[in-house]
């Protein structure tokens, strides 16, 4: 027999599963706050001291720049000074990076 908390539990579960990305989206933040936030500001819609702001940008450019420092094609950079190198030992969280920078809207 099922108890009213083990219900509340299970309806609690199945909710946050609903949250498109939750888990991914945070898992980003991580990676962010490990990797990212020495040249980017802690706040990625602001510029940091090396590194533009970056939220709302594309998988795309997230996965060229991170794994080849490259841009995307077509893409117009912020800044012109390519300091940014390749980050390739962070292949396994660049999703989860572009989940979190997604999730996020620059401030006009």
């Amino acid at each position: 027999m099922r108890t009213p908390f083990t219900l509340a539990l299970c309806a609690a579960l199945a909710l946050s599963a609903c949250k498109p990305g939750g888990d991914q989206v945070e898992a980003g933040r991580r990676a962010f706050a490990a990797n990212c936030v020495v040249c980017h500001n802690p706040d990625p819609t602001k510029d940091g001291a090396v590194g533009p702001a970056i939220a709302g940008s594309p998988p795309e450019l997230v996965r060229a720049r991170v794994l080849h420092a490259e841009y995307p094609p077509g893409y117009r950079p912020k800044r012109d000074t390519h300091l940014m190198p390749a980050q390739p030992s962070l292949a396994g969280e660049v999703d989860a990076l572009a989940a979190y920078l997604g999730s996020l809207a620059l401030s006009p």
